[in-house]
Protein backbone atom coordinates (compact mmCIF):
# COMPACT_ATOMS: atom_id res chain seq x y z
CA UNK A 1 0.00 0.00 0.00
CA UNK A 2 1.29 3.43 -0.94
CA UNK A 3 1.04 6.09 1.77
CA UNK A 4 1.16 9.83 1.21
CA UNK A 5 4.71 11.01 1.94
CA UNK A 6 4.92 14.11 4.09
CA UNK A 7 8.58 14.82 3.45
CA UNK A 8 10.07 13.19 6.53
CA UNK A 9 12.87 10.69 6.04
CA UNK A 10 11.57 8.53 8.88
CA UNK A 11 8.08 8.22 7.48
CA UNK A 12 6.85 4.95 6.08
CA UNK A 13 6.04 5.81 2.48
CA UNK A 14 4.67 2.39 1.51
CA UNK A 15 4.52 -1.24 2.60
CA UNK A 16 3.39 -4.52 1.17
CA UNK A 17 4.09 -8.24 1.20
CA UNK A 18 7.63 -8.59 2.53
CA UNK A 19 8.76 -4.97 2.37
CA UNK A 20 8.68 -1.51 3.92
CA UNK A 21 9.67 1.71 2.15
CA UNK A 22 11.09 4.49 4.31
CA UNK A 23 11.69 7.43 2.04
CA UNK A 24 13.68 5.99 -0.87
CA UNK A 25 14.95 3.02 1.17
CA UNK A 26 13.31 -0.41 0.73
CA UNK A 27 13.69 -2.93 3.57
CA UNK A 28 12.77 -6.60 3.05
CA UNK A 29 12.38 -7.72 6.67
CA UNK A 30 10.97 -6.61 10.00
CA UNK A 31 12.07 -3.19 11.21
CA UNK A 32 12.26 -0.94 14.22
CA UNK A 33 11.56 2.66 13.24
CA UNK A 34 11.56 5.72 15.45
CA UNK A 35 10.38 9.25 14.86
CA UNK A 36 13.89 10.34 15.85
CA UNK A 37 15.31 8.94 12.63
CA UNK A 38 16.45 5.44 13.54
CA UNK A 39 15.60 2.53 11.27
CA UNK A 40 17.03 -0.88 12.15
CA UNK A 41 16.53 -4.43 10.99
CA UNK A 42 14.44 -6.51 13.38
CA UNK A 43 14.80 -10.29 13.18
CA UNK A 44 11.36 -11.66 14.11
CA UNK A 45 9.19 -12.54 11.12
CA UNK A 46 6.07 -13.82 12.86
CA UNK A 47 4.36 -12.94 16.15
CA UNK A 48 5.35 -16.33 17.57
CA UNK A 49 9.02 -15.47 16.89
CA UNK A 50 8.93 -12.54 19.33
CA UNK A 51 11.17 -12.77 22.37
CA UNK A 52 11.53 -10.42 25.32
CA UNK A 53 14.86 -9.15 23.99
CA UNK A 54 13.20 -8.07 20.71
CA UNK A 55 10.71 -5.98 22.68
CA UNK A 56 13.42 -4.51 24.92
CA UNK A 57 15.06 -3.06 21.79
CA UNK A 58 11.99 -0.88 21.30
CA UNK A 59 12.49 0.66 24.75
CA UNK A 60 16.10 1.58 23.96
CA UNK A 61 14.71 4.49 21.91
CA UNK A 62 13.19 6.11 25.04
CA UNK A 63 9.73 6.38 23.45
CA UNK A 64 6.59 7.94 24.80
CA UNK A 65 4.50 5.67 22.54
CA UNK A 66 5.31 2.08 21.45
CA UNK A 67 3.58 0.40 18.51
CA UNK A 68 3.85 -3.28 17.66
CA UNK A 69 2.75 -4.33 14.18
CA UNK A 70 2.16 -8.08 14.09
CA UNK A 71 1.73 -8.82 10.38
CA UNK A 72 -1.56 -9.06 8.52
CA UNK A 73 -3.53 -9.67 11.70
CA UNK A 74 -3.40 -8.35 15.24
CA UNK A 75 -1.74 -10.97 17.46
CA UNK A 76 -1.00 -10.25 21.11
CA UNK A 77 2.34 -11.49 22.45
CA UNK A 78 2.40 -13.69 25.53
CA UNK A 79 1.92 -11.55 28.65
CA UNK A 80 5.36 -12.44 30.03
CA UNK A 81 6.98 -10.95 26.91
CA UNK A 82 5.45 -7.58 27.77
CA UNK A 83 7.32 -7.43 31.10
CA UNK A 84 9.80 -4.77 29.83
CA UNK A 85 6.89 -2.39 29.20
CA UNK A 86 5.34 -3.02 32.60
CA UNK A 87 8.73 -2.43 34.26
CA UNK A 88 9.19 0.84 32.36
CA UNK A 89 5.64 2.05 32.99
CA UNK A 90 4.90 2.20 29.25
CA UNK A 91 2.09 0.52 27.43
CA UNK A 92 2.43 -1.01 24.01
CA UNK A 93 -0.22 -0.67 21.31
CA UNK A 94 -0.55 -3.98 19.45
CA UNK A 95 -2.16 -3.87 15.99
CA UNK A 96 -1.78 -5.32 12.53
CA UNK A 97 1.23 -3.97 10.64
CA UNK A 98 -0.81 -1.87 8.20
CA UNK A 99 -2.50 -0.02 11.08
CA UNK A 100 0.84 0.35 12.86
CA UNK A 101 2.42 1.95 9.76
CA UNK A 102 -0.40 4.47 9.44
CA UNK A 103 -0.41 5.21 13.18
CA UNK A 104 3.36 5.65 13.22
CA UNK A 105 3.18 8.25 10.45
CA UNK A 106 0.42 10.20 12.20
CA UNK A 107 2.21 10.23 15.57
CA UNK A 108 5.58 11.08 14.01
CA UNK A 109 3.99 13.98 12.10
CA UNK A 110 2.74 15.27 15.46
CA UNK A 111 6.34 15.23 16.75
CA UNK A 112 5.55 12.44 19.21
CA UNK A 113 8.38 10.25 20.49
CA UNK A 114 7.07 7.09 18.85
CA UNK A 115 8.86 3.85 18.08
CA UNK A 116 7.38 0.93 16.13
CA UNK A 117 8.43 -2.67 15.84
CA UNK A 118 6.95 -3.88 12.57
CA UNK A 119 6.74 -7.51 11.51
CA UNK A 120 6.51 -7.91 7.74
CA UNK A 121 3.29 -8.80 6.01
CA UNK A 122 4.03 -12.10 4.31
CA UNK A 123 2.81 -12.99 0.81
CA UNK A 124 0.34 -15.48 2.33
CA UNK A 125 -0.88 -12.82 4.78
CA UNK A 126 -1.53 -10.32 2.00
CA UNK A 127 -3.62 -12.89 0.13
CA UNK A 128 -5.72 -13.47 3.22
CA UNK A 129 -4.44 -17.02 3.81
Amino acid sequence: MKLHADGGSTRITSYGPGYFAIGDRIVHQGIIISAGGAVAAWPPLLPEDLEEEHLRKLLAHKPEVVLLGTGARQAFPAPELLRPFVESGLGVEVMDTAAACRTFNVLASESREVVAGLLPIGPRDAAGA
